[in-house]
């Protein structure tokens, strides 16, 4: 069953450490079956609920999975083997347009933005027990919601839309508990799930968002959750309109009960409008993170939601980082009050990218999507056998197989840095890589 693996430990935390050890050194695989508990407990001249303890822990670290009778075993994407370590290594001489990263000629200088914060943190320093939200931030990131109609609600802030996320399915889900996710969806939002020991449930995603009857089925299904981006969706570039959030608010309406999480990942960056679909549920959140539109490094994103689930974040982040430095909440400040990045600019650089490669790749007959964003999703037949012979002609790309759990292979193409005369070199390359896709849904 565990071939030459021996599990080890008289404590429940040193039996959970031994199989998350073997689990990220691959002496155990994924949907490898663990032995019975009270096997592993006689075996180990334990008390079976040690063995039961030590199997709790594992699965509320998304490690293993319990299926009733059937069994424990390792799960198929266990969070010791992150999506993330599946990143390309891009050799020397080889564009890479597989990492997801902004173009750095699109993001504003910091230095001035930093000064400035910097100068005013020396004559009023932040002290423990300040606030934790700079009142102009909160103040310019109100402002900003409501323009673009996100129900009004409390103002937090986090080290990034990831670092929100995790904090608003913490605040409310238990182990065990289901959310529904997009697929393909953002890869570390499909790892951070069983990372919390939740089970995700995939919904099937095309130019407009989530599907309709895919929400509804997972909704139905139990899923107590659904995190939805609304613009610039990584890795199709999907973006919701009008007509898809009237549906989906629909669905929202019908189980109100549900925890309703959505990303403006293309905050700043895109000039479609946002649809919101906040305010139907009773528990919601709202994510905005710069880190797009003005750098990765400024780990910062605002946050909002209903008050329960705002204060509930902010107590549990009291108990532990305590705060998002007040310094950098000034020079993100600074950078919204002087107008530092054009987004109608930026989101024209990146739409003319997009188009010119979906454009080229459409010569070749080949089905390429990306309404908004950096991103070009391209369904393929072989996703791997493309990565490798793209590689070899000098382009690499991401293989779908980071994004996805049961959508067909596909190729995310990074456009940021393409430039519009590249696209066409990048198309032909894609053609005798792959050869024509079927068209249609692409999930």
């Amino acid at each position: 069953m565990l071939g030459e693996y021996r599990i080890e430990g008289r404590r429940a935390a040193e039996i959970a450490a031994s199989v998350e050890r073997a689990v990220g050194a691959g002496e155990l695989e994924p949907g490898q079956l663990l032995p019975p508990m009270r096997e592993l407990a006689s075996r180990l001249e334990v008390n079976p609920n040690t063995v039961a303890a030590a199997y709790r822990t594992l699965r509320e670290r998304g490690v293993i999975e319990t299926a009733g009778r059937r069994g424990s075993r390792v799960r198929s994407k266990p969070a010791t083997t992150a999506r993330e370590l599946s990143r390309l290594h891009v050799p020397p001489g080889v564009r890479n347009l597989s990492d997801g990263n902004p173009d750095p000629a699109l993001l504003p200088p910091l230095a001035g933005a930093l000064a400035a914060a910097a100068e005013r943190s020396d004559r009023e320093p932040t002290l423990y027990g300040a606030a934790a939200v700079e009142p102009e931030l909160a103040r310019l990131a109100r402002a900003d919601l409501d323009a673009d109609g996100v129900p009004d609600g409390p103002v937090v802030v986090a080290s990034g839309s990831l670092d929100g996320i995790e904090r608003v399915l913490a605040a409310h889900l238990r182990p065990g508990d289901a959310v529904a996710v997009e697929d393909p969806g953002w890869h570390s939002v499909l790892d951070l799930v069983p990372a919390l020991g939740l089970r995700a449930v995939p919904v099937g995603v095309d130019t407009e968002g989530p599907l309709p009857g895919d929400v509804r089925a997972a909704l139905e299904g139990g899923a107590r959750a659904l995190i939805v981006t609304d613009r610039a969706q990584n890795p199709t570039g999907a973006a919701v309109g009008a007509t898809r959030a009237r549906a989906l608010r629909a669905v929202l309406a019908e189980h109100p009960q549900t925890l309703l999480v959505e990303d403006d990942h293309g905050h700043r960056i895109v000039d479609l409008p946002l649809h919101p679909l906040a305010g139907v549920t009773r528990h919601w959140a709202f994510t905005r993170s710069v880190a797009k539109a003005y750098g990765p490094d400024l780990r910062l994103a605002v946050l909002t939601g209903d008050p329960v689930t705002m204060d509930r974040v902010q107590g549990r982040q009291r108990l532990g980082p305590g705060w998002v430095s007040r310094l950098l909440q000034r020079a993100v400040v600074r950078l919204w009050s002087d107008g530092a990045v054009d987004t109608a600019a930026v989101a024209s650089a990146y739409g003319r990218r997009r188009d010119a490669l979906i454009g080229a790749l459409a010569e070749h007959g080949i089905e390429a999507y990306g309404r908004s964003g950096m991103n070009v999703w391209v369904p393929v037949p072989d996703e791997t056998g493309a990565v490798a012979r793209l590689l070899h002609s000098g382009w690499a790309v991401a293989a779908g197989a980071r994004f996805r759990m049961d959508a067909p292979p596909g190729l995310r193409i990074t456009v940021s840095t393409l430039a519009v005369g590249e696209a066409q070199g990048v198309a032909d390359a894609v053609a005798a890589a792959v050869g024509p896709a079927p068209a249609g849904r692409y999930v």
